[in-house]
């Protein structure tokens, strides 16, 4: 099930306060910078890079995913391993708020979002 409009607008307001601390400075985003996007219920944040063969084109590489549990009131965090695959953010596999997922995701405790 997709988020509210209420909850979606929650989303862009920690996605922004989280993009105004954690982008790099302006002159280097042609070349490294951080998006998020949604998709029904999860959260995903990536990095977006110039295709080294193409720098004209842009790819987006996800980093971080939450998902939101409604019936549960809860969001999971989960972190993309070298396989590729989503695994639970172990230090703190679930948090309340989408606040606190963005927190959690900028201090990376573990060295799993930011390497």
């Amino acid at each position: 099930m997709a988020l509210s409009e209420f909850e979606i607008k929650k989303v862009e307001k920690a996605a922004e306060s989280f993009l105004a601390a954690r982008r790099p400075p302006p002159e280097i985003r042609s070349k490294l910078d951080i998006g998020w996007r949604l998709e029904d219920q999860s959260l995903f944040i990536f990095e977006i890079r110039p295709v080294w063969n193409n720098p004209s084109e842009f790819k987006e590489y996800p980093f971080a995913k939450a998902s939101f549990v409604k019936s549960k009131g809860i969001w999971k965090i989960y972190w993309l391993r070298q396989n590729l695959k989503w695994n639970s953010y172990e230090p703190t596999p679930q948090v309340k708020s989408i606040e606190s997922v963005f927190s959690t995701v900028s201090s990376d405790e573990h060295d799993c979002f930011f390497g």
